[in-house]
């Protein structure tokens, strides 16, 4: 009996071991790559990037600037380490990589498109209303600096259209919020967000739902006045909408402006037709404000303002958030570098006839 106790230790004594080592073995770091010249280097993470083994690319575009990181190839690895990061999503890792890049290179010609590759990565990772917009308010201020510091270049006008959806998704935020508000009887809480729309997102597809459930919020507190204020800003810039429909039937429910001069204009359904019921009141001449507390028409119209206030004839509605078109250009070129080592003298370009 003993002896098969002394073996059996002798048996574990001889495996633990050897598991311990097969762990340590899995977790053993990687080989280092040894010294190679520069432009091999290069060519081989360029390679490696081609043949689709993108996380190995981005390694040895790191190790460019490791091994040479004084060379121009160093200052065009980085860019392309951080390609390779951003075409695997890991941006976390391209992200910094990115600002190292315009920290370090402010003024090379490669600085335009490190911008327009960080507003990327934060833009790819705008998340659904529901959660938290950290990402889409970096994606804001990140688009903004392309548009700002590089506003002549394709990078500035892709970033443009990303912008607007990036409002639009920030609006819809706020318009959750504001519901959920609203649904635990919250009012005062859910003017405010509404009001936030209207006043910094005027050219987002909310506009028309924050002005009808501003008018649901005044009727539901009996502030009457501020409910047909809202309404009658609502009929004026969008007075086909279903929005302006919802408004209207609410206030006449609750028979407010129903006979006297200061009804709202009526919901235009069918253009062809003659809108039924009585015209929108005409201020007098000297006649500092309408029924209604607003005020006449200016001449000229305030344009910095999308949304008027004014009765009367509308303006346009504000262009309608759009689907980003595929950029003409291609933004992220892979750059070919030349046979031979880097120029001597750095003029601060270092892509070539094929660059970013």
């Amino acid at each position: 009996m003993r002896l098969f106790e002394s073996f059996g230790r002798s048996i574990r004594a001889t495996v633990f071991p050897l598991a311990i080592l097969a762990l340590a073995a899995c977790k053993s770091p990687e080989p280092e790559i040894p010294d190679t010249p520069v432009d091999v280097l290069y060519n081989n993470a360029l390679d490696t990037l081609n043949a689709g083994n993108t996380r190995q690319a981005a390694k040895l575009f790191d190790e460019v600037e490791r091994q040479h990181p004084y060379s121009t190839w160093a200052t065009q690895a980085q860019l392309m380490s951080a390609y390779s990061y951003y075409l695997i999503d890991s941006y976390d890792d391209a992200i910094p990589a990115l600002e190292r890049f315009i920290d370090l290179h402010p003024g090379n010609r490669g600085a335009a498109y490190a911008y327009y590759l960080r507003s990327l990565c934060y833009y790819e990772q705008i998340a659904d209303v529901s959660r938290d917009q950290g990402n889409t308010e970096e994606a804001q201020r990140a688009l903004s600096d392309v548009i700002a510091r590089f506003p002549n270049t394709p990078y500035a006008r892709d970033a443009t259209l990303k912008l607007d959806l990036v409002r639009d998704h920030l609006a819809g935020k706020e318009m959750a919020v504001g519901r959920y508000y609203m649904e635990r009887g919250q009012y005062l809480a859910g003017i405010n967000r509404f009001k936030n729309v209207i006043d910094h997102y005027q050219t987002t597809t909310h506009v028309p739902e924050a002005l009808e459930r501003l008018t649901e919020a005044y009727v539901a507190l009996g502030i009457y006045p501020e409910a047909e204020r809202a309404a009658s800003v609502l009929g004026y810039n969008y007075p086909g909408s279903e929005w302006y429909q919802d408004a209207y039937n609410l206030l006449t429910s609750k028979g407010i402006s129903t006979e006297s001069s200061a009804e709202l204009p009526p919901v235009v359904t069918d253009p062809s037709k003659a809108p039924e019921g009585p015209p929108p009141p005409e201020p007098e001449p000297d006649q500092a404000t309408n029924d209604l507390g607003l005020p006449p028409p200016p001449a000229p119209v305030d344009s910095n303002s999308v949304i008027q206030n004014q009765t009367g004839p509308g303006l346009p509605p504000p262009p309608p958030a759009v689907p980003t078109p595929p950029v003409e250009e291609q933004p992220v070129p892979l750059p070919v570098p030349n046979s031979q080592p880097a120029p001597e003298e750095d003029d601060g370009g270092v892509f070539g006839s094929g660059g970013l």
